[in-house]
């Protein structure tokens, strides 16, 4: 591009830009964006629309304290957080836990009812089977799979709702909430920047993101780029867009083993496993778009775990939620549930 274009190009996104925030004055509104801030290890970005640039930028500031409150609560990577204490204890006896953890694990285990086990916050030793044959470099075998398994099920959780303790079942187990506490970070840090003040914002960890109220920029929608899996750029977001989706007041997850998984003798494996079979395979990214991103998150890992065509099938049979699948085989076609155009840019 030559130099004179390069000076058109950066005076129509200057053009653009002013025109944006015109409109959003025009309103009597401002907007802030905290850009990206390395947390629950990855990128996380929050936006707020607010009635003045003070107010805004209090409202971020309100959704990063809930964000880190929800990581220091149920990371399986701080020692000292609340979920670790539980996978050290629990076995030995009922450990009281926090509001916040008991809701994240009763809505997880009615999500594993609901996906008959595909969603499983007890994965954690399956998990750790196949991080410790990453490092070895050696597949585990299908009896070392099945004796981990028995360390593993929804079912082997105890709870006292009236005490708000949990217990495990059996020991050895562990509990891997990174299916569903993003999700769930997010919609506290909503819930804060609401009550803030924030009339409109998104918060995005990761690339799960919802969007509310008023759209940054003037636009009629929140515009969230969907990136190709297949593309190798490692930052989130500088990939090639496959599509481009519209939300208003609706949350979006997308899980698949395009950047987390093992790889072992030229075979890869996701990070997504599956209790029962010790394992999953067959898509390699799974989006789906809900009004929360809580229930976007677990299903987006749900749907990892059960394949195509029962994954397509539970969301077909959910109000208010859609799904846009990749499978792995290369070259593949988009699958989308059938209300998912409705999002499409």
């Amino acid at each position: 591009m030559s130099k004179k274009n390069i000076r058109i190009a950066i005076g129509i996104i200057a053009i653009v830009s002013l025109i944006a925030a015109l409109s959003l004055r025009q309103a009597g509104l401002v907007e802030a964006d905290s850009g990206n801030r390395l947390l629950m290890g990855t990128f996380a970005r929050i936006v707020a629309v607010a009635a003045d640039s003070s107010t805004a930028k209090k409202c971020i500031e309100a959704g990063f304290e809930q964000l880190e409150l929800v990581n220091n609560s149920m990371s399986d990577y701080e020692v000292d957080s609340e979920l670790s204490r539980v996978n050290r204890r629990a076995y030995e006896g009922a450990v009281k836990i926090s509001e916040p953890l008991f809701e994240v694990l009763q809505r997880s285990v009615a999500f594993s009812r609901e996906t008959n086990g595909a969603f499983d916050v007890t994965v954690g030793p399956v998990v750790d089977l196949f991080r410790s044959a990453g490092k070895k470099g050696v597949a585990p075998g299908e009896e070392e799979i099945a004796q981990t398994r028995l360390k593993t099920g929804f079912e082997k959780l105890k709870f006292d709702e009236q005490n708000r303790t949990v217990k495990f079942a059996v020991d050895g187990m562990r509990l891997d909430l990174g299916g569903i506490a993003k999700g769930y970070a997010i919609d506290k840090a909503v819930e804060a920047m609401q009550e803030c003040g924030a009339v409109g914002g998104m918060v995005d960890v990761g690339g799960d993101i919802r969007c509310f109220g008023v759209p940054a920029g003037g636009k009629e929608h929140w515009l969230i780029g969907l990136q190709d899996p297949n593309d190798t750029k490692e930052v989130i977001g500088t990939g090639k867009t496959l599509l481009v989706l519209k939300l208003s007041d609706a949350a979006i997850a997308t899980s698949g083993d395009y950047r987390r998984f093992t790889l072992i003798d030229g075979k890869r494996y996701s990070h997504i496993v599956n209790t029962k079979a010790g394992y999953s395979g067959g898509l390699t990214s799974v989006t789906v778009i809900s009004k929360n991103a809580t229930d976007a998150d677990a299903l987006a890992t749900a749907v990892s775990v059960m394949g195509a065509e029962k994954g397509l099938a539970l969301i077909e049979a959910m109000p208010g939620a859609e799904a846009i699948l990749i499978p792995s085989k290369t070259g593949s076609m988009l699958i989308k549930t059938s209300g998912t155009e409705k999002y499409i840019k």
